[in-house]
């Protein structure tokens, strides 16, 4: 862990061979973000950020219990998390059997199960020409039996940094491993070693309700709070994300036992809430919370990982938009799991569904 030290800044990289398969030697500074990717088409398109995380190999946090966030391969991940907005659109596009709803607009997407979450990714690997990430198939509804995983093969799972059989090797897009997820909210690349809270710093961040001043956080108010827009959820970490403690948790790739061999095992989620408190934004104070994949709930949402550019480890899209797949997947049946509709599903009914006032 860091200890009291001035500002923070970029680093450089070791760079990363395919995506799931071993580093290479090219050089990415570490921390720079992109204009944007878009998805969708007309009135239905949107776009999302994603930052770079560098210094590829880096070591864990020697915190005692922890010894997260070492990553062998460098990747991206989004700026801000998902918001409602790229739900909506998203489906408006195709994407069937995620509706959230817990919050509108510019808010966090959230009421969304991991296998939405999931689905979504799907989505984005899908319409962008990519392999999906996950082995999904959505058979309708929105019960706990509605999304049914299957593992990849071990020729089709990811194999950097260890076997996953939960990610595809040739994903693009997929959801943040806690060890990925973990490095870009704490690590610093420039100062080699983790701050203690993801607003580059190890001093408390300040609570606010909404904002981007640096060394703020969207936490410490009511059970019944509302998050803040995801673009105004406080200070960015060194890496120059936004909202990794505080606003809403966020669903992780990652099985409770940290090894994914099991579909329907237990997953975790991470970050933190507009509810909670200080305490839970600090890295040597982290503790993955697990729950059934099919969980919802209005304060856990995700954000979304990816390949890195320019450093030949990204993949390439096999017939463009048309979305083919090049190793696997399932999508003559789906979208690796979600179906294209030409109407939005409608909103649940149960109670989980309602906003809290």
């Amino acid at each position: 862990m860091i200890g009291n030290v001035g500002t923070s800044g970029a680093g450089t990289d070791g760079g990363a061979g395919a995506p799931g398969g071993s580093p290479s030697a090219a050089v990415v500074a570490s921390g720079t973000s992109s204009a944007g990717d878009s998805f969708g088409t007309g009135e239905n398109q949107f776009s999302m950020a994603f930052v770079t995380v560098g210094n590829a190999g880096n070591t864990g946090d020697s915190t005692p219990n922890k010894n997260y966030g070492s990553v062998p391969y460098q990747y991206r991940i989004s700026t801000y998390e998902v918001s409602q907005n790229d739900i909506t659109m998203a489906t408006a596009g195709g994407l069937e059997g995620v509706t959230a709803g817990a919050w509108s607009d510019d808010q966090p997407a959230a009421f969304m199960k991991w296998y939405e979450a999931a689905a979504f990714v799907n989505w984005l690997n899908y319409t962008s020409g990519y392999q999906t990430a996950y082995n999904l198939q959505y058979n309708g509804g929105s019960t706990n039996s509605s999304w049914v995983m299957s593992l990849w093969t071990s020729q089709q799972a990811w194999q950097n940094g260890g076997q996953n059989l939960y990610r595809n090797v040739d994903a693009y897009y997929f959801l943040p491993n806690d060890n990925e997820w973990f490095k870009a909210a704490y690590y610093d690349g420039a100062l080699t070693d983790y701050w203690n809270y993801p607003t580059a710093s190890n001093d408390k961040p300040t609570a606010v309700p909404s904002g981007t001043n640096a060394g703020t956080a969207v936490y410490g108010y009511d059970p019944t709070s509302s998050p803040a827009p995801v673009k105004s959820a406080g200070g960015l970490s060194a890496y120059g994300t936004m909202g990794q403690g505080g606003n809403v948790a966020e669903w992780m790739e990652t099985a409770a036992t940290g090894s994914n061999t099991v579909p329907y095992a237990d997953r975790s989620f991470n970050g933190a809430a507009v509810n909670d408190q200080s305490q839970q934004l600090q890295a040597d104070n982290r503790t993955s919370f697990n729950v059934n994949p099919a969980f919802e709930s209005p304060y856990i949402g995700f954000r979304v990982a990816s390949a890195a550019l320019g450093t030949g480890n990204a993949p390439v899209p096999t017939v463009g938009k048309a979305g083919r797949t090049n190793r696997g997947a399932t999508a003559s049946k789906s979208l690796g799991g979600v179906r294209y509709r030409t109407s939005p599903p409608n909103p649940r009914s149960n109670a989980l569904t309602t906003r809290p006032s």
